[in-house]
């Protein structure tokens, strides 16, 4: 018996248990097993979506309340006062309340947002859907990554509380700040709260990520070769790799850090004088924090920017009705990214002494991610090239993120040359580029995903209309927000500064300070039509009739509307095509179900 039918019995065997445990237990579904510890892998995916949406909003809220001092550093808005009290005296944001900002927008956006609502919600949602399977390889562990992800989500959400405030040490948190609780006001409790609440987010990634990589591997329905997989669950692959190779290193220099703080170690710390006064530490190095913690910030670009890149790709072969150009390039310009990922976390640390021999190695490596990312984007392009465009909200946010991931990427150009970078490091241009090719792009991926698997998650449809006004609102705002910083980059003004009016060189940005701050709040505000939307389509959104609306080809449209835990009511279907037979032998669409004819290539 081959392996595959080994497999394919085993998942029978247990999908007969299944059915059995579901029937002797039916009536015992309390809401709490059911909504709260479910180890139902799509309820899970719910779970991280919205706890990701309401972190979004908190942490886009704090973007509007700094960008309300970066561009009207005179005025005084009342009201701040009631929200903030002490930290926003006469309706002025303190420095410190400021810089705390600053840290959780960060903070939030990268880790609770990006990586944990966009990966948590999709992997978890379309893994075993897309591959055939009945659920995630250990479900239990499955919801332990959603609750480590909440307990860490309730430890930060304490630190804003706290009398002397959140951490403000940016957020990297790099020492000497970080490890001295008298260096500031904001490097005292809230930063243990904070390195807490990132080691619970470590291992609810690391939960996570496991569960996907051997989910994927091993259990994978009959037929389901890896060839055959969707981009996405490539996508979701390669993400969960680089996140368990790398979150560990992140875990390792926070310990180290923690020591620093409370045990009189000295990992980071030589040579530091407090108020005149020499400190007892000696032999640290500062700089190794920094390459601990960039040897997961620079995989951590690429957990964020993966799930999304595979989901674009699904959707704009759907909505092209053409099947993806170059699927095996892509798969591997996936592996490439994943490789080299690993292989540029210095070019954040140009600035800080680094041999510059050495820099050189991680100038080439940093240029060479250039080439996956290129040939990701002429695939794109290529797929949707005359191609039967459907426009819906997915499909132009797909579009979008492949102009913001252009237009975004390029600027990394220069920010990889080492020469160019001592110009810039530490600049809003760094602010321009990482946002719009990061920060944009990943959620573009994210609202792509969320339109088109709506559907799936609550059988109801998002309003299209309030869709679209979504998208072009916040392309054209983000292209006004982020576009001028690179000038205000190139003239040298720095980013994290509290005010810069005090500086005749930047004096003259004062009024496109006041514009961007302005577009930031319309943004906003439209982010909230969508979390209306999104929150009003689950309970009144048009009701999906049919099991598969955007005539797709891949497995998680073959289930039932409401398909309870287990996906499918009956065997698992096999496959015997890839995923993107779209426009094919005159026929529009052919699921992956369908066996291939006698005149047929299975391409």
């Amino acid at each position: 018996m081959s392996n595959e039918a080994t497999l394919h019995s085993q998942q029978e065997v247990m999908h007969g248990a299944h059915d059995h445990h579901d029937h002797e237990h039916h009536h015992e579904d309390s809401f709490i097993s059911k909504y709260v510890f479910s180890m139902d892998h799509k309820m899970i995916a719910k779970q991280f979506l919205i706890t990701g949406i309401i972190w979004a909003i908190i942490g886009a809220f704090f973007s509007v309340l700094f960008r309300l001092q970066l561009g009207f550093p005179d005025a005084t808005f009342p009201w701040l006062e009631s929200i903030l009290g002490h930290w926003a005296k006469g309706g002025r944001i303190s420095p410190e309340a400021y810089y705390a900002l600053v840290t959780m927008h960060g903070t939030i956006l990268v880790f609770f947002v990006l990586t944990a609502g966009l990966s948590g919600t999709f992997s978890n949602l379309l893994i075993p859907l897309q591959i055939g399977a009945r659920d995630m390889a250990s479900p239990f562990m499955n919801c332990l990554s959603y609750w480590f992800f909440f307990l860490a989500s309730l430890v930060m959400m304490t630190s804003l509380f706290v009398q002397t405030g959140p951490a403000s040490g940016g957020w990297t948190m790099y020492p000497p700040l970080s490890a001295l609780g008298d260096a500031s006001i904001g490097s005292k409790i809230g930063v243990d709260l904070w390195l807490t609440s990132m080691a619970l987010f470590v291992v609810s990634q690391l939960l996570g990520g496991l569960n996907y990589i051997s989910t994927l591997l091993n259990m994978r329905t009959k037929g389901m070769a890896m060839t055959k997989m969707p981009l996405t669950i490539w996508s979701f692959f390669f993400t969960a790799v680089l996140g368990v190779l790398s979150f560990p290193v992140l875990l390792s220099g926070f310990i180290l850090l923690l020591m620093d703080r409370h045990a009189g170690t000295s990992f980071y710390l030589s040579d530091i004088f407090i108020a005149g006064k020499a400190l007892a530490n000696e032999g640290g190095s500062a700089i190794l924090y920094q390459h601990l913690f960039w040897f997961l910030g620079h995989p951590e670009v690429y957990i964020i920017i993966l799930p999304a890149m595979g989901m674009v790709s699904e959707v704009l072969a759907v909505s092209s009705r053409k099947p993806i150009f170059g699927y095996l390039a892509m798969i591997g310009s996936l592996f490439a990214i994943c490789i080299l990922a690993f292989l540029v976390w210095a070019h954040h640390m140009f600035v800080t002494g680094l041999n510059p021999f050495l820099g050189a190695f991680f100038v080439l490596l940093t240029l060479l991610i250039a080439v996956p990312s290129a040939i990701k984007v002429f695939n794109w392009i290529t797929t949707i090239w005359k191609g039967n465009i459907h426009f819906t909200p997915a499909s132009l946010f797909s579009i979008g993120f492949v102009s913001t991931f252009i237009s975004g990427g390029l600027t990394g150009i220069w920010l990889g040359n080492s020469s160019i970078d001592i110009h810039l490091h530490d600049t809003m241009f760094v602010i321009a580029h990482f946002h719009i090719v990061m920060g944009v792009s990943a959620f573009f991926g994210m609202f792509a995903g969320i339109y088109h698997w709506f559907p799936k998650l609550y059988g109801r449809f998002m309003n299209q209309t309030i869709g679209f006004i979504h998208f072009w609102v916040t392309m054209i705002g983000a292209y006004l927000i982020f576009w001028p910083m690179h000038y205000e980059g190139m003239a040298g003004m720095p980013r994290r500064y509290y005010d810069i009016s005090g500086w005749s060189s930047f004096k003259q940005f004062g009024g496109l300070n006041e514009f961007i701050s302005i577009v930031v709040i319309l943004v906003f505000a439209v982010q909230l039509l969508f979390v209306f939307n999104f929150f009003y389509s689950i309970f009144k959104g048009r009701k999906m009739t049919t099991q598969n609306p955007w005539n797709a080809t891949t497995l998680e449209w073959t289930t039932p509307i409401h398909a309870g835990h287990g996906n499918w009511p009956g065997e698992i279907p096999e496959v015997h095509r890839w995923a993107y037979d779209y426009s094919k032998d005159g026929r529009d669409f052919i699921p992956q179900t369908e066996p291939i004819g006698p005149n047929e290539s299975a391409h």
